[in-house]
């Protein structure tokens, strides 16, 4: 599902509004990052799911009987969800080069897009881990995180924000998916992404920030219940 449904997004985007959107066809190169971003948010939502189950099935109680830290589960799902989203990256690229797609960066810009991207990965799954520790159940879980999936449909991925209603557009200026769509935008297609990358860094590391202290704060009492 992390990679099918952002590839079909993908088709229907390009083929079915992408001539109307930008006639000049020019709009692939424009959908690609967030269509990569929005592989990520689904990839990153199973980890609520995996979490969840592991804290209500009785896997955190079995690794408390061993010489191992508990937490060792949560490092597990966030590690293992990188490394997954990474390469549903590495899919949707290559997808996308088979129907048209040409960035243009070089070697630098390649690394600046995946590091940025493995940094993004990094802050919605600790998002999608806390949540599934709260979550009373896998089902829970789900629904928790439903309406993060939807925040690339809020950003810069598929129209620019300038194009939405006064109210909209200043949502979508100020949310943290749409630095990260524009500065991969521009280092992809070998441009510098200016200013957006710093405001991009500093949301991720920001979340990634929050969702460890809530996550350190809130696992010891789940644990001990």
């Amino acid at each position: 599902m992390a990679v099918i449904l952002p590839l079909m997004l993908m088709l229907i985007f390009v083929y079915v509004f992408g001539g109307a959107i930008s006639p000049s066809g020019a709009y692939l190169d424009y959908v690609v990052p967030g269509i990569v971003l929005t592989a990520a948010g689904f990839g990153a939502g199973s980890t609520a799911v995996g979490v969840s189950r592991d804290m209500t099935t009785g896997t955190i109680n079995r690794l408390r009987t061993m010489p191992v830290p508990s937490a060792t589960v949560l490092v597990g799902h966030t590690v293992a969800s990188l490394g997954r989203n990474l390469l549903a990256t590495v899919v949707v690229l290559l997808a996308a080069v088979v129907i048209g797609y040409r960035p243009s960066a070089g070697v630098l810009g390649w690394l600046g897009v995946f590091a940025l991207l493995g940094l993004y990965i990094l802050a919605i799954t600790s998002v999608f881990a806390m949540l599934g520790l709260v979550a009373r159940s896998p089902e829970a879980a789900t629904g928790y995180g439903f309406g993060l999936l939807f925040l690339p449909y809020a950003s810069s991925a598929f129209v620019p924000v300038e194009t939405m209603p006064g109210w909209l557009r200043g949502f979508a200026e100020h949310q943290p998916i749409t630095p990260v769509i524009e500065s991969s935008r521009a280092l992809l297609m070998g441009q510098s992404p200016g200013s957006d990358a710093v405001v991009a860094v500093l949301w991720c590391v920001g979340i990634i920030a929050v969702a460890a202290a809530l996550t350190a704060y809130v696992f010891p009492r789940r644990v001990a219940r």
